[in-house]
């Protein structure tokens, strides 16, 4: 025959086994193993489940729970086990065990209990206690560690994600978050939980270790849970909240530095680059742009980027640095990012924003020195200038001060930027300017060298000197009218032909007399040179009335020839 006993956890007092040979007229405990830390002991009206062995005085064995491998359980002082193992098991503690000789009259008596018992029988129970809990208990939590700065805690109805180990009071693990390498993601109060750790959750931080003791009847109940959680069992989860957030929740936007003189502010269309790194809720960065060195470059408003961040990058300013917290919902959702962002998370951006743009910015001119002269640079002329290069945020990348001489340039020749050409003209020498030139007058998305790609860039900008140019293909223009016969006057000493030297002697007088200049930005001596040799058409040296043509009669005929 089977018997079937409940036992309770609890501590008890420690009594010694004594040798008599008369009978034993009460129980005899041995405590032969008590764990150091007893937080409960079994009293009267607790409920209990224990595993044992009954045996004879002699050793032999008439039950045990072990060997159905279903502990007992029962509720302690209520007649629902023998008188013996009730007062043996008063004051046991959750993994202590006992052994209880109970004499024949707190057992089964002169009865005795079917075949297997007999009449007037002293029985002994090896009983380990595995579990206590009373009607009255309530969900326990304990607060393991706690962020010092908790700005938000679990209400109901918020989304959590956390970490678990979960054992029973003896100890014995059942389940565990971290053996899946996967949290738990639950709502809180709408019974997608047990009802004591929903219980256990509340007001918990991100970042929080708790320790939540949840009774039986908060927890899985009289049917437990699967093979590992048996019927009336107490659980123990020891929790780790990684995440929080409300399905209400909407972007949080939290300006950290803002930069003084913020003219202009992010809208939607414009383009933005930026530093950012990127963490969860618990401060584990996920990505981070300063480590590839490279910023994150996009158009927002668009929907180029996550809808959180399209929103939480409005309105900022070049150099502005803001924390930016997005909900699951608005950032990678319940299926998250490939291994790195798990599906519900909430993501928080640090974020600098080096500059942005419009693809519709034209360049930004500021007189920093305004001069009133007669003469203003203009397409075709040679400048010299003094320039600082930096980015948006200060950082420099050129100057002509690293130089002996100032960077020259003939405006419309191409051989600088868009913007810088167009914000060099219509400048005095001696006027100094501030411009702003958007990335498609710049070096555009590529970048150049030590620019990045879709850089704004800020020029410092001083005209030092400035020649007044010729339209393109002309190396020679006259300031004034010509003179009615050209070749009389090139032909100084009239001997009715002009040779280099008579020719360069011509026009250097004219450009000294201001009635004429040259191509500016290139040798003199090469220009001349090169009108030289387009009027000796018979390349003899020497340049007759029949050979020589101003420029506008060569395109004149050349025009009349085309038609015909």
């Amino acid at each position: 025959m089977q018997l079937s006993l409940i036992l309770s956890l609890c501590f008890a007092k420690w009594m010694l086994v004594v040798c008599n040979p008369g009978p034993i007229e009460d129980v005899v405990i041995d405590r032969y193993s008590v764990p150091d830390n007893c937080k409960r002991e079994v009293k009267d009206g607790d409920f209990v489940r224990y595993h044992y062995n009954g045996t004879f005085v002699n050793g032999k064995q008439f039950d045990s729970s072990h060997d159905r491998g279903v502990a007992f359980m029962v509720q302690v002082g209520r007649g629902r086990q023998i008188t013996g193992v009730d007062k043996g098991i008063m004051g046991m503690c959750v993994s202590e065990r006992r052994r209880i000789v109970v004499p024949p009259h707190l057992a089964y008596g002169s009865k005795g209990a079917g075949d297997v018992i007999k009449p007037d029988t002293t029985l002994v129970f090896d009983v380990v206690l595995l579990d206590v809990w009373n009607r009255a208990d309530r969900t326990q939590t304990l607060s393991l560690s706690r962020p010092r700065n908790c700005g938000r805690s679990v209400q109901k109805s918020d989304f959590v994600r956390f970490h678990f180990n979960g054992t029973l009071l003896d100890g014995s693990p059942f389940d565990s978050s971290y053996e899946r390498a996967q949290t738990q993601d639950s709502l809180v109060g709408e019974g997608w939980l047990i009802a004591g750790l929903e219980e256990g959750l509340l007001g918990m931080c991100v970042g929080e270790r708790r320790s939540i003791t949840v009774p039986p009847f908060h927890a899985y109940g009289e049917k437990g849970y699967g093979l590992h959680v048996p019927p009336h069992a107490t659980v123990l989860f020891s929790v780790l909240l990684e995440d929080l957030h409300n399905p209400s929740d909407k972007v949080a936007v939290e300006t950290l530095q803002l930069p003084t003189g913020c003219e202009r502010r992010s809208i939607s269309g414009d383009f933005i680059r930026y530093h950012y790194n990127g963490t969860f809720l618990n401060g584990d960065t996920f990505d981070s742009s300063y480590r590839r060195n490279q910023t994150y470059d996009t158009y927002i408003g668009l929907g180029y980027v996550i809808a959180g961040m399209d929103e939480g990058l409005q309105g900022v300013c070049a150099g502005e640095r803001r924390r930016i917290t997005l909900p699951p919902h608005l950032a990678y959702g319940k299926h998250g990012a490939g291994k790195e962002i798990p599906g519900w998370a909430v993501l928080v951006f640090d974020v600098h924003v080096v500059d942005f743009h419009n693809p519709a910015d034209q360049v930004d001119i500021q007189v920093t020195q305004q001069l009133n002269c007669s003469q203003r640079s203009d397409i075709h002329d040679h400048l010299q200038y003094h320039y600082n290069c930096s980015l948006l945020d200060g950082t420099l990348l050129f100057t002509s001060m690293d130089y002996s001489t100032p960077q020259d340039v003939v405006l419309g020749a191409d051989k600088v930027i868009d913007g810088l050409d167009e914000a060099l003209r219509g400048m005095c020498v001696g006027e100094r300017r501030i411009v702003r030139i958007p990335p498609h007058l710049g070096h555009g998305e590529k970048g150049a060298g030590d620019v990045p790609g879709s850089a704004v860039l800020v020029f410092e900008l001083e005209l030092m000197a400035l020649e007044k140019g010729v339209p393109p293909g002309y190396l020679f223009v006259w300031v004034e009218e010509a003179p009615a016969d050209l070749f009389q006057a090139l032909d100084l000493n009239h001997d009715g032909e002009v040779p280099l030297q008579e020719f360069s002697e011509f026009i250097k007088l004219q450009v000294s007399e201001g009635k004429g200049r040259m191509k500016p930005g290139v040798e003199p001596a090469d220009v001349i040179a090169d009108m030289f040799k387009n009027q000796d058409r018979n390349e003899d040296g020497r340049i007759t009335a029949e050979e020589l043509k101003l420029k506008v009669q060569e395109d004149a005929e050349r025009a009349h020839h085309e038609e015909l």
